[in-house]
């Protein structure tokens, strides 16, 4: 037993150059220092702010970089450097999704996420999409009706169906998030509906729960899609009880 007037110590982890750099860029982002299109301080100029290596901000400025947080230009004048960029949506929904796969979140926690995040992308396509946004979700719709579909063939139709709702809403961020979940979620999906005693049969009557909640969006009905959006979520959970 430790005494606690005489505590044991253990050494610190120190952090590395880069990630301390990283960490410094998303505090200024954080606070309003930096906004989209702002440059970077030269590489040189940061490293000795910082009291780092250059390789140091080399590295910080490689990952942010990759995460679509920092956009580098070559050349000279005023349009070359390293400059704050504007993080796609793709970008963004990649690393939720890894987030909320990697992440072991309870079953009852990711299935009231789905119902809220599908009730809101369901409503706001209902009163948003129009014939263009409209068109995807019917395409995914009739995907998923072709005959003697496999497996991952509905599946994938599945997906489509959702993440096109989603991006018909025309709430970026909502859609975002709902496409990273559902997305997260696809291989499970397919294991479970592999594992069903009755898949094609099950299949069929996901099918028909697309199609009303299509034709509630639709007819610009949005509580109609928004309830049709939780009953098919739920009704699919008790279905594919492993999978949220």
């Amino acid at each position: 037993m430790t005494d606690v007037r005489n505590p044991a110590w253990a050494p610190v982890t120190r952090s590395r150059a880069h990630e301390l750099v990283i960490q410094a860029i998303e505090d200024q982002i954080m606070t309003g220092g930096l906004t989209v299109g702002d440059p970077l301080p030269p590489e040189r100029e940061l490293a000795s702010r910082l009291e780092v290596s250059r390789a140091g901000v080399r590295e910080a400025v490689r990952v942010l970089e990759g995460q679509g947080v920092l956009r580098s230009r070559v050349g000279s004048g005023a349009e070359a450097g390293t400059f704050i960029a504007a993080l796609p949506d793709a970008a963004l929904t990649r690393f939720l999704r890894l987030h909320v796969a990697l992440a072991n979140y309870p079953l009852a926690d990711v299935v009231d996420a789905r119902v809220t995040l599908e009730r809101s992308s369901a409503s706001f396509a209902a009163r948003n999409a129009d014939a263009a946004a409209l068109a995807p979700i019917r395409a995914a719709l009739d995907r998923g009706a072709v005959p003697g579909l496999s497996l991952a063939e509905f599946n994938d139709a599945d997906t489509a169906f959702h993440v096109a709702i989603a991006e018909a809403g025309e709430n970026r961020l909502v859609a975002s998030m709902t496409v990273a979940i559902r997305e997260s979620l696809s291989a499970r999906i397919l294991d479970a509906l592999a594992d069903h005693a009755d898949w094609s049969g099950l299949a069929a009557r996901l099918h028909a729960q697309h199609v009303e909640l299509f034709e509630a969006i639709s007819r610009r009905d949005p509580d109609a899609a928004a309830r049709l959006a939780e009953e098919h979520i739920r009704f699919a959970g008790q279905e594919l009880p492993h999978v949220p």
